[in-house]
């Protein structure tokens, strides 16, 4: 029986699994190298090896309704998209009120998890971490590591020929605080994710020149969307989940091009990505269309050489006299505290079972969490992830065996890459994947039941926002206030942009949207008609 879980880094993650652990009735005990809780959301001015790190300025891109913990709410006057002072508030409210600090071994750092010798028999695990430089090593049953994938830098150099002989600055985006030193200088950001894109708009106020350079393109999506309202209460809810998985692929493939270039044409931007019905996630930018009209940045394709002061792109031309690159790259993920064999037993790549368990350990004893990515954000996920996993280590749910494991992890590689591409193997769809782990857990909301017996309710969640409340509704983990807060997130949503209240509130109306979208088959149909 577990008892004693070990949590690896008190990030989102990490408080989330100390929750849950509480919740199942396990003794959690977590480490953190550095001195609070947040994780990627504790700004420094500083980076540091082995730890996430963020620039100033970040803002989130998912709305506060749909990233809180789903028992516990944003405060109602909290902004829509909340700069990451913001959510570190937020993060130590919740350690604070759940009483989760004293659970936390703060300035300590796990060195080396390995298997105890009677592993096979207990499935127990030795920690050892360090505090002040002294080492101390301890039992425990089990293993939850949340230490994040966005602290191992990928600096690909070897990919750009010349940038040995390169004399100006090259740099990853992690080291990346704010504008002020690059001011009059001419800066090439390489990749347009959500930091590429952020850093190059933010330099592009004080530098002479910023260009970016992108391989292979991407959507650009506005944080406001459709009647001004936060793109994620629109676009994440189950019906529209359910049309992009039930259409014909050609028809789901032309709507989500269709509506990806709603708000601009990406072709006469330079954006387009070149397979543009992937669903890999786009970047979220208000500004980065506006300042490529304004010809404060520019966008090439990836660059082939580097000189001694220059970048040669693929298409012939020449950014001249640069001071810096930014490498906004990516990360890899690793796990230099633990044996490698672990969790990658396939082509080197991270192998585990809904993204959490590895699947060819003995005994299911250690679980990943917050390593999946999706279009949901990762507070709601890891909390999911952390019930489930809890309920595992309590032997209240079984996972399966190793061989309908492996099957369901090629299974799902397969739709993954078809639908994300290669490069976004962690990439998976949000509410498809919510659902799964509920079922485990009997967490999943019970739409028919919903509209038998609480009709209001039903509507909302179904044609609504997919909120974080909607896994607390039932089950184990069941908040009685989820209903409430349910019905609440638009007023909560509203309340801070109604500053200057000039009329009644305006929600969303679902079924008008509804309408729109079935209006779509019944012309394609009328038109296919008229050829007959």
């Amino acid at each position: 029986m577990v008892k004693r879980v070990a949590i690896i880094g008190a990030g989102v993650s990490g408080l989330a699994s100390i929750w849950c652990c509480l919740e199942e009735g396990l003794e959690p005990t977590c480490f953190e190298r550095s001195n609070g809780v947040g994780g990627l959301w504790e700004f420094s001015d500083h980076s540091e090896e082995g730890r996430a790190s963020i620039y100033k300025s970040v803002f989130t891109n998912s709305s506060k309704e749909m990233m809180c913990f789903p028992d516990f709410p944003y405060p109602d006057d909290y902004p829509n998209y909340m700069h990451q002072s913001k959510v570190q508030e937020y993060i130590k409210t919740f350690a604070q009120k759940k009483k989760l600090l004293r659970y936390i071994q703060f300035e300590t750092l796990v060195t080396s998890i390995k298997k105890c010798p009677n592993f096979l028999v207990t499935g127990q695990w030795e920690i050892v971490s360090e505090k002040d430089e002294k080492q101390e090593s301890t039992i425990f049953d089990a293993v939850m590591i949340c230490s994040g994938h966005h602290v191992y830098p990928n600096l690909p150099t070897d990919s750009f020929p010349g940038l040995d002989r390169f004399q100006g600055h090259f740099l990853h985006s992690r080291d990346y605080k704010g504008p002020e030193v690059y001011k009059g200088k001419r800066v090439l950001v390489i990749g347009l994710g959500n930091s590429g894109c952020d850093i190059a708009v933010e330099l592009s106020r004080l530098v002479t020149q910023v260009i970016i350079s992108t391989r292979s393109g991407s959507w650009v999506m506005s944080r406001v969307w459709d009647d001004g309202y936060p793109w994620d209460m629109l676009y994440v809810t189950r019906f529209a989940s359910f049309l992009r998985n039930a259409l014909p692929s050609f028809v789901s493939d032309w709507l989500y091009v269709k509506k990806m270039n709603t708000w601009f044409k990406h072709e006469n931007y330079g954006l387009m990505p070149l397979n543009s019905t992937l669903r890999k996630e786009p970047v979220f930018n208000d500004e980065l269309p506006s300042r490529i009209l304004c010809g404060t940045v520019s966008i090439k394709p990836t660059v082939k050489e580097f000189t001694e002061t220059s970048a040669v792109f693929e298409d012939g031309t020449v950014f001249e006299a640069i001071d810096y690159v930014i490498f906004a790259t990516g990360y890899g993920y690793a796990y230099p505290f633990l044996d490698d064999s672990i969790i990658k037993s396939r082509n080197n790549d991270v192998t585990l079972f809904k993204g959490i368990f590895p699947p060819f350990l003995e005994k299911p004893t250690l679980a990943v969490i917050g390593l999946v990515q999706s279009l949901g954000a990762t507070i709601p996920t890891a909390d999911l992830q952390a019930r489930w996993v809890v309920k595992v280590f309590a032997n209240s749910c079984t996972l399966p065996t190793t061989n309908e494991m492996m099957d369901d992890i090629e299974e799902k590689m397969g739709k993954k890459l078809k639908w994300f591409g290669q490069s976004q193997t962690l990439q998976t769809d949000y509410i498809t994947y919510m659902d799964e782990l509920g079922s485990f857990i009997g967490a999943k909301p019970n739409i028919p039941w919903l509209f038998l017996t609480d009709p209001q309710l039903a509507l909302e969640v179904y044609f609504g926002p997919c909120s974080p409340y909607q896994f607390r509704l039932m089950g184990p983990g069941k908040w009685d206030g989820a209903r409430n807060a349910i019905l609440t997130q638009w007023d909560r949503t509203l309340k801070p942009t109604r500053t200057r209240a000039v009329s009644e509130a305006k929600r969303p109306q679902p079924f008008h949207n509804l309408l729109k979208i079935l209006l779509f088959p019944v012309l394609l149909l009328a038109v296919l008609l008229a050829f007959y």
